[in-house]
């Protein structure tokens, strides 16, 4: 196995067909749980336009991914890092929100910066993607390596047509995709279980895959107040069930 393959096999797209559905909240959460169980973690803020990993950590970073792309740092050079109160954090590398024109970059830009991508992995035991919801070029040319892809969604109708159209666009640019399903804010394990059962019957009977199950996330008030009050769940709410959930998520990825 090349050097390069070992890298890819780092990556973590955490991705959905459909914005609202907690990906970027679960993103900072599961990258904070995997720095928990001693790994060393990335994450780079791939929603080009409408970045907020930063300021759901409190954080205001002096650079951004805007300055990778205009020729003015590399991605080495603008990667930050947060620490909670007990010294336990991760590196991140903001992206650059308010401006539409990285929504729209040239594939020749998308594909080195899928390469700044895995060769950063050289430095970390993952690195974790979080992509705009839906399915533009930015989120197909980044996504597309032969690591992981998380595909979060919720019970809500639209949640799973949107997952099924995301996963079925992916597959058909790469059919050895290893795509794995998130339920987030479930009301129950029973309803999480029965939302993944739904997207699992669309895929095996239209596209002829079966994507498991990587974990529930039960719904949780602890949630919306982590992220106003920009802490990290765990870092604010350490015992609740959300945080539970994705701990359980980042010691299955291991």
């Amino acid at each position: 196995m090349t050097i390069e393959h070992s890298n890819e096999e780092k990556l973590i797209t955490i991705a959905s067909g459909k914005g609202g559905v907690g990906k970027t909240w679960f993103s900072v959460t599961l990258t904070h749980a995997l720095s928990q169980l001693g790994n060393k973690a990335v994450l780079f803020d791939g929603d080009l336009g409408l970045a907020n990993v930063d300021i759901q950590l409190g954080q205001m970073p002096e650079r951004d991914l805007g300055d990778v792309i205009s020729g003015n740092a590399t991605i080495h050079q603008i990667i930050d890092h947060f620490a909670d109160k007990g010294g336990i954090g991760f590196d991140y590398a903001p992206g650059k929100s308010g401006s539409g024109a990285l929504g729209s970059l040239s594939r020749d830009i998308l594909r080195k910066l899928r390469s700044d991508l895995i060769g950063l992995a050289n430095n970390y035991d993952h690195v974790l993607l979080d992509m705009a919801a839906g399915v533009d070029p930015a989120v197909t040319t980044l996504s597309n390596h032969k690591g992981k892809l998380l595909v979060v969604m919720t019970a809500d109708p639209t949640s799973l047509t949107d997952a099924y159209a995301f996963i079925k666009i992916t597959i058909m640019k790469n059919p050895d995709a290893n795509i794995s399903i998130v339920v987030n804010s479930a009301k129950t394990k029973r309803e999480g279980e029965r939302t993944y059962e739904a997207i699992k019957r669309a895929c095996e009977g239209f596209l002829k895959i079966s994507p498991p199950l990587q974990g529930i996330i039960r719904s949780d008030d602890k949630v919306v107040d982590a992220i106003r009050s920009q802490v990290p769940l765990l870092s604010r709410h350490p015992q609740s069930n959300a945080a539970a959930d994705v701990k359980a998520i980042a010691a299955s990825l291991i």
